[in-house]
């Protein structure tokens, strides 16, 4: 090795230094918050308000007596709670994901009649925000008596006009027409050539809009909080907000709620742990064939 090639090699881990710092401060800054609530849902009520380092645990750990409170506090309405969220989740994701891989492929892939207005109005929806439009859906849902039921939640959820272009972006690049053609020629109807042909070939981008999905209907709160008025009926999200009302206005009797809203919020964030992890194997699967293709 000459003077100069070792002298480049000495060099380039310098260039990158900064980068690296860059990148280790922002693994800092979002793996603090999730330490704290690791650290402070083992604390009881003494141990949150002694004044002690919030970033450590205190000398009693508790976590299966924190979490015996948090499933049978006010007759177990957490638990309810996370079977509201799964069931919004699944249902929220597992339609809007539905609609979008339909839509996205077809505005791919046919030709029809107001096709290029229908698809200048799904991106003019991607500048709306949600927010905005809570209240005009509430008003429509009141009309039709669908508020406080849990068809409230679900059913907004299925429009996604991200997943939509998402899926358009990706079958017009991922789905040849020729492979198409071939389909049709050898006798397959569309709806096999969807399922058999272009499918396969559009399941990273399938499970990205599914994981999405499912993570917004999760984490949704102002569209339950406007929605559903019945406790039994609340996601997680609003069931803790609940909570953190109860918990400031002091009226909480003898129980402390701010150590249950803390492990609450943690145990609340385990299932789209879990979900991310079990999906993130379709993504390498999916982008291996392609990059065999």
């Amino acid at each position: 090795m000459t003077g100069s090639s070792r002298a480049g090699a000495r060099r380039r881990p310098q260039r990158h230094l900064p980068v690296q710092i860059f990148l280790g401060f922002l693994v800092v800054y979002f793996l603090v918050p999730f330490w704290w609530v690791i650290v402070n849902s083992s604390k009881d009520a003494p141990g949150l308000f002694s004044g002690s380092n919030t970033l450590w645990f205190a000398d009693s750990v508790d976590y299966f007596g924190n979490l015996q409170r948090l499933f049978t506090y006010d007759g177990g309405i957490y638990g309810r709670w996370i079977l509201n969220s799964t069931l919004y989740a699944f249902a929220g994701g597992i339609g809007a994901t539905v609609l979008a891989v339909m839509a996205g492929y077809g505005f791919a892939k046919y030709r029809f009649a107001g096709r290029r207005f229908s698809f200048s109005v799904l991106l003019g929806a991607l500048m709306v925000p949600a927010t905005a439009l809570v209240i005009p859906t509430f008003m429509m849902f009141s009309g039709l008596g669908l508020t406080n039921t849990i068809w409230a939640v679900i059913l907004p959820s299925l429009l996604n006009p991200f997943g939509v272009y998402l899926m358009h972006v990706y079958a017009r690049d991922a789905v040849p027409d020729e492979i198409l053609d071939a389909a049709r020629v050898d006798g397959a109807g569309e709806l096999r050539t969807f399922i058999q042909v272009a499918f396969p070939l559009m399941r990273p981008a399938v499970v990205t809009v599914l994981l999405l999905s499912a993570v917004a209907s999760w984490n949704n709160y102002f569209l339950p909080l406007a929605m559903l008025s019945d406790n039994r009926l609340f996601p997680v999200t609003v069931g803790l907000g609940l909570w953190q009302g109860i918990a400031s206005a002091n009226n909480s009797g003898s129980t402390s709620l701010w150590s249950l809203i803390i492990l609450g919020a943690l145990v609340s964030v385990i299932p789209l742990i879990i979900a991310f992890f079990t999906l993130q194997r379709h993504w390498r699967g999916g982008l291996s064939v392609g990059g065999l293709r």
